[in-house]
């Protein structure tokens, strides 16, 4: 008998309230799948704007998934809303889960937002040769945590973006042209104005060195053991290293061609002879 009226309670109550609980879950589920169709659309919008604004594909593409996530949630919210559930503290669960979450995860979430600053600001790009946080190479991949290059003696290295975002980076292909800084020694009893003059017909001759800015050949310093001549030829960025090393190369032969020496580090020794007290 307990049974029975239970069942007839149950059927009861259903027969009472079961259209409206059916009308309640019909417009739940409507609000959620129309809702996932204009978040679909309003992510797309943003990612059309920001491709628009000539956007990192990879920052376009994060924050499409990031808009969708957000406006979905809020139309999972409004669903369960519209059956009676108590939002309020359903958004304190989650507040509070999020918070454990991210106090978890500090370390990941500085790198996520360090990587999203270097996407935004563009400090370099993939193919640049860089210098930063203690590494050094050229940029494969940038990622959202982490940017990955790889050395000059083709070793894989990834940096964390945070300690990238917080520190020195230098990136030698950012500007067209670049300066040439090498120092050339020569002996003090040699003749200055035929090194320089050498020197030039070297620059003049090699089509890679830029007119303007103009290339300087002056004496930088009065060294210890040479009289030591400064150059400074400008380049195209991408001329950099092949011209550096040919001039280092010619330079010493025309040198030698004209018996001008370039001397290494030296001490003279002078003795002298002290005569005992008779």
């Amino acid at each position: 008998m307990d049974q029975l009226t239970k069942m007839e309670e149950i059927t009861a109550w259903l027969s009472a309230n079961g259209p409206d609980i059916a009308i309640q879950i019909g417009i739940a589920l409507a609000i959620f799948f129309v809702g996932k169709i204009i978040a679909r659309i309003l992510a797309n919008v943003v990612q059309g704007a920001m491709r628009r604004a000539r956007t990192d594909e990879l920052l376009v593409g994060f924050i499409g998934n990031i808009t969708y996530a957000i406006l979905l949630i809020a139309v999972v919210l409004a669903a369960v809303d519209s059956l009676g559930v108590n939002v309020t503290s359903l958004l304190a669960i989650l507040g509070a889960a999020g918070l454990a979450v991210g106090l978890a995860l500090k370390d990941s979430l500085a790198n996520f937002a360090a990587g999203v600053m270097i996407i935004i600001f563009r400090p370099f790009k993939v193919g640049d040769w860089i210098e930063a946080a203690g590494a050094s190479g050229t940029v494969d991949q940038i990622g959202l945590f982490a940017t990955m290059l790889h050395s000059g003696d083709n070793q894989r290295i990834m940096v964390p973006n945070d300690s990238i975002i917080n520190g020195n980076i230098v990136n030698t292909n950012a500007l067209p042209t670049r300066r040439i800084d090498l120092i050339f020694g020569i002996s003090y009893d040699d003749d200055i104005a035929r090194a320089k003059e050498i020197i030039r017909a070297v620059l003049d001759a090699d089509e890679r060195i830029l007119d303007d800015p103009a290339p300087v050949v002056r004496v930088g310093e009065l060294a210890d053991s040479s009289v030591n001549l400064q150059v400074r030829p400008w380049v195209k960025t991408e001329d950099y290293w092949g011209t550096r090393t040919d001039l280092l190369e010619i330079v010493k032969i025309r040198f030698d061609e004209a018996g001008i020496s370039i001397p290494f580090p030296q001490q003279d020794v002078h003795y002298r002879e002290v005569k005992a007290a008779s």
